[in-house]
């Protein structure tokens, strides 16, 4: 599928959706103004009914022949209204009200009032509007409930002529739309079109780079591509070297392994003992080769920045869970509104390795500082641990050293931290603590 047809298929699939969810809008926020016009018109209504009924002292209630609103007087009109009595008793109902099967009314207590859509007996839809009034006459009170209801005939043919015109002028803005999209998608896309063209022309080894006159917009993709041309054998040659490190590094543990496998006096568990170092060994060199593979590097100047407390607070929660025999008391002291940019599996891989590696050493105290300084971001993580002396910072950065090895761990935690600080051009410097133990300090432009 080309570009083109994907662009068009997308961008109708887009105006499809956005004009159906307006239309859906449209038609939602019509129907509830139809329905809250319905709701006040029977509000007004009913109260004209209350207005006009009379009370005896019997509590009987009279209503005049004619009520202002006329079809309540005119069988089949679809406006209805009845009165009924605390017991729920019909006391009074409209002439239009006659053989019609309403809603059941039920009482009400004085003031509250409700308005519903419910169906009656016969399965017809209405509108309801009840209220509750407490008639007081001499000495007596009596309790009435005066409904007001309407069939929803005519709401629907309203709603009905409404979603008729809407969806059709929609439909035409939407043809109309997709034929303006189409050319103009088309004439957009013709340099597109023309690098293209050229790639295919250096494929079939007609010209060695792009040279046509492009907008602005391509003209940065097409400077890039040409350098990627000429970096093409350059890259090459780095894959090979960097296969040429893996190769390299693997070798000595295999040697050792194939030593150990042809020496035919070597008791059982002595082989077997080396060749589980020595596998050890290409398990570490394997997983830092992959630690430093999945580095993303910094992010794009336009890319949101990361929150740095977040992270750093769910990071000592699961270490505070991995640690809980050795209670060790974690502080964090960052600044308000530090943040990180870049990826952020590198900064929980960045976090992660350097407050493991110091809750593994530290007898009860661990701090995370961070704060901008030079407009570098600045992370320091200490602990009050033995400490690393002076002549082990440097080496402890490489692959697989530890100052212990009697410690558990894979030795890589500080050479993948060290490799994610170069992958952003930072730099790494482990010093002495004022807490007592090891400080590592990284800086990150």
């Amino acid at each position: 599928m080309s570009l083109n047809t994907r662009i068009i298929l997308a961008a109708s699939i887009v105006l499809a959706t956005f004009l159906a969810l307006t239309g859906l809008a449209l038609d939602h926020a019509f129907r509830d103004s139809a329905r809250t016009a319905r709701e006040e018109r029977l509000q007004g209504q009913l109260y004209l009914l209350i207005a006009a009924a009379e009370v005896d002292d019997t509590g009987r209630i009279e209503m005049p022949e004619a009520l202002q609103e006329a079809r309540f007087g005119q069988p089949g009109s679809g406006l209805f209204a009845t009165i009924i009595d605390g017991r729920g008793k019909k006391r009074w109902h409209s002439k239009s009200a006659l053989n019609v099967a309403l809603p059941t009314a039920v009482p009400l207590t004085a003031g509250k009032s409700a308005f519903s859509e419910v169906t009656g007996i016969s399965g017809t839809d209405f509108f309801v509007y009840r209220m509750g009034v407490d008639w007081s006459e001499g000495k007596q009170k009596y309790a009435f409930t005066f409904s007001v209801a309407e069939n929803l005939s005519a709401f629907h043919a309203q709603l009905d002529r409404y979603r008729s015109s809407l969806w059709g002028w929609l439909g035409a803005m939407a043809l109309l739309l997709l034929l303006a999209q189409a050319f103009l998608l088309r004439w957009g896309l013709r340099p597109l079109r023309d690098v293209a063209q050229e790639i295919q022309a250096i494929e079939a080894g007609e010209k060695e780079q792009l040279g046509g006159k492009y907008p602005s917009e391509l003209s940065a993709l097409t400077e890039n591509l040409n350098g990627l041309l000429q970096r093409e054998r350059g890259q090459m040659r780095r894959y090979r070297d960097a296969l040429g490190d893996l190769a390299h590094s693997l070798k000595t543990p295999l040697a050792v392994m194939r030593g150990a496998l042809s020496n035919p006096s070597q008791e059982s568990a002595t082989l077997a003992a080396t060749v589980a170092e020595e596998a050890e060994k290409m398990q570490h060199i394997v997983d830092y080769q992959l630690q430093r593979a999945a580095t993303a590097g910094p992010a794009s100047p336009l890319a949101a920045p990361l929150p740095l407390r977040p992270v750093a607070e769910k990071i000592m929660t699961s270490l505070g869970k991995v640690y809980h025999d050795r209670n060790i008391r974690m502080q964090l002291y960052i600044e308000p509104g530090m943040n990180f940019r870049g990826d952020r599996g590198d900064l929980m891989e960045l976090l992660g390795n350097l407050l493991d590696n110091a809750c593994k050493w530290c007898k009860t105290r661990v701090e995370l500082h961070a704060c901008m300084e030079a407009g570098q971001l600045t992370l320091t993580v200490e602990d009050d641990g033995p400490g690393i002396p002076a002549q082990e910072a440097e080496r402890i950065l490489q692959r697989g050293v530890r100052a212990d090895q009697s410690t558990p761990g894979q030795g890589i935690g500080l050479a993948v931290a060290a490799s994610i600080v170069q992958a952003y051009e930072g730099n790494i410097r482990i010093s002495t603590s004022p807490l007592g133990g090891a400080s590592v300090t990284v800086r990150i432009p």
